[in-house]
């Protein structure tokens, strides 16, 4: 159905949070949280490539280590 198509996944991950600092490094069950969304969308078969954009060069790195594409956020 989409064979002649390419998705891509942006998972955007702020450096911040108010409620729970550092959360997308966090360890949850033996990898970061943001590791969880990046194998989630590199599984799919509808995604041809995930990037995650951060200000947070922590992250950034996470996010390479895992297959992503990582993108430091220009404002930051």
């Amino acid at each position: 159905m989409y064979k002649d198509k390419t998705f891509l996944a942006i998972i955007p991950a702020r450096g911040g949070s108010k409620r729970l600092p550092r959360k997308n490094v966090l360890d949850l069950n033996g990898k970061p949280l943001i590791a969880w969304s990046i194998e989630a969308g590199l599984k799919s078969k509808y995604i041809d490539k995930v990037i995650v954009s951060s200000d947070d060069n922590e992250i950034l790195t996470i996010a390479k280590e895992y297959g992503a594409e990582p993108y430091k956020d220009p404002r930051n």
